[in-house]
């Protein structure tokens, strides 16, 4: 098995053992009526959403040889490959992050700088979450670790000021890739939703080309409230993919299902847990052999 696979798989471990309490754990050409009932039920409980587990499993028994592994051939059907990250043509690559307080989007954006940085990129990061002296600070550790630069000012300061002074600086220094942060948002405040809707448009006067990607991060553990969040966030951003983090602290991982059924947007990356390893980059058909109790041939 792959590294990925093995900490991907470690970190479902939750979600998985609640669903092998219902599912099959090794795979049945022939289910009766109550293994159906119970494996809808299981996707329910995993944060699949209702109507998501309902569809999937009435889709599964009506193909020949309805089965679990049918079941998991269904998943990947919904996830397909995501398509390539918007490139930059005439200046740096230009990320946007969106979400709530508390989704891991401070330490996932150090992450991500710290993969660009490994990549041979020079990156410059905006730290627009001014709301948070902690905020900052946890991201300025993480930045300096990855060897990045900051841009930074002072507490309660204008998001949308440091976010065009990032994309300037960016701009005039050459910079490989130049990731924003913005402050966490509780997507029911229209007024703080405003203010994110602000950062957009000054970034796109500062740079036309800009945001090239729009990554909003969401808690997996926070089930329907992760779905409300996207709705709100993909109309006032613009949002362009999702990373779904902090799979390892319960057993939901059905919500990165519901997400991609629901909205199409492509899952850019997971979290299972809290070192850079533990952010990994989406693979559909790792992602569901790992939620599924269902033993493949290359773990026999």
């Amino acid at each position: 098995m792959s590294s990925f696979f093995s900490r991907l798989k470690k970190g479902l471990t939750r979600s998985r053992e609640g669903l092998a309490q219902l599912i099959p754990g090794r795979d049945v050409d022939v289910l009766s009526a109550d293994d159906w009932m119970d494996i809808e039920d299981g996707l329910i409980m995993a944060d699949c959403g209702a109507e998501l587990s309902t569809a999937l499993v009435k889709s599964v028994r009506k193909r020949r040889g309805g089965s679990v592994a049918a079941l998991k051939s269904a998943m990947l059907e919904m996830l397909p490959d995501a398509p390539p990250v918007t490139q930059a043509t005439d200046g740096p690559f230009v990320l946007l992050v969106v979400g709530v307080n508390g989704t891991g989007k401070t330490t996932t954006i150090g992450k991500l700088a710290t993969m660009f940085r490994a990549e041979g990129k020079s990156v410059l990061v905006g730290a627009g979450d001014t709301f948070r002296a902690a905020a900052v600070e946890q991201l300025a550790v993480w930045v300096e670790r990855a060897g990045a630069d900051m841009v930074r000012q002072s507490e309660g300061a204008d998001p949308a000021a440091v976010a065009f002074d990032t994309i300037q600086r960016g701009l005039a220094r050459a910079y490989d890739v130049v990731i924003v942060d913005t402050a966490g948002r509780v997507q029911t405040d229209r007024g703080l939703m405003d203010e994110l809707a602000k950062v957009r448009r000054v970034i796109t006067k500062a740079y036309p080309a800009a945001p090239h990607e729009v990554w909003q991060v969401v808690d997996g553990g926070t089930g329907q409230n992760a779905v409300v969040q996207v709705e709100k966030f993909r109309e006032v951003a613009g949002t362009t993919g999702l990373i779904v983090t902090k799979l390892d602290g319960s057993g939901k991982g059905g919500i990165v299902l519901q997400l991609t059924e629901k909205f199409g947007l492509p899952i850019r990356y997971v979290g299972v847990g809290e070192t850079l390893a533990d952010l990994m980059p989406f693979n559909a058909d790792e992602f569901v052999s790992s939620l599924l109790p269902v033993q493949s041939e290359s773990e026999e």
